[in-house]
């Protein structure tokens, strides 16, 4: 990393107040990885990020607020630091995201389809020897023997 002059150098809470993000998630981010190519360590142990981080940081965020996971996002940030350009990569884990997302749509339809079939049976009197054996029959198929 080319950090050669002091004006350069972050220290951590100029990179959180910079990025908007806590000393805590960036610090965070650096220890799982996310940042190395981007930060350094001074003599005395401080964390020294050039202003590349920024944008870093930026993208991080970016691509959780479209559903990445920081797993995803590392996977993201090796290829970029190959010297590549990433796009095919974020291309497929957002295709996966959309897939993901359609299965979870079908799966609350489904849920809301029985759901409203339970509630167009309701009874809030069941008889007797049903209630007795159930919690809430509405809900519960019981065998009455």
């Amino acid at each position: 990393m080319n950090i050669s002059t002091p004006q350069q150098r972050l220290k951590i809470g100029e990179v959180a107040t910079l990025s908007h993000l806590p000393v805590k998630t960036v610090r965070y981010y650096e220890d799982i990885g996310l940042l190395s190519p981007n930060v350094l360590r001074s003599d005395s142990g401080y964390r020294l990020f050039d202003a590349g981080v920024l944008n870093r940081l930026a993208f991080i965020k970016r691509a959780q607020s479209l559903g990445l996971t920081l797993n995803e996002v590392k996977d993201i940030l090796s290829v970029h630091d190959q010297g590549l350009l990433p796009c095919g990569e974020v291309k497929q884990h957002l295709q996966e995201k959309v897939e993901e997302i359609n299965r979870k749509i079908e799966s609350l339809i489904m849920l809301r389809t029985e759901l409203d079939g339970i509630l167009s049976g309701w009874n809030e009197t069941p008889p007797q020897k049903i209630a007795v054996k159930a919690i809430c029959p509405n809900i519960q198929t019981l065998s009455l023997k």
